[in-house]
């Protein structure tokens, strides 16, 4: 099932004051960036962050599922998507723990 466009405005929206977010279309999903970085997946209607050590520190105990099958498990965020405040502190996390892009090749 492909993730509904209102699902993807609601967590951009949340999100908004971590950096310049963009969402790009994958796999018929979507990617989450922020400043070029890649730090989470939206799938079905899930929101999926990139794991981190700090990001686990910052949950307590996250549930980990793969977002597509083949993946590595990300962490999956349901409980508290609507606190704005909390998300932002973790996609914050998550960034700060995540390395630079790779620069392409030209």
């Amino acid at each position: 099932m492909a993730s509904d466009q209102n699902f993807v405005d609601f967590v951009t929206e949340q999100i908004q004051n971590t950096g310049t977010i963009s969402v790009k279309k994958m796999f018929g999903e979507y990617g989450i960036y922020s400043d070029g970085k890649l730090l989470g997946l939206i799938c079905d209607n899930k929101l999926f962050i990139k794991p981190t050590s700090a990001g686990r520190a910052f949950i307590g105990t996250p549930t980990e599922l793969p977002p597509y099958e083949g993946a590595k498990p990300s962490f999956v965020i349901e409980d508290k998507i609507e606190d704005r405040t909390w998300l932002s502190n973790l996609v914050k996390i998550t960034l700060d723990n995540l390395p630079e892009p790779k620069k392409k090749k030209k």
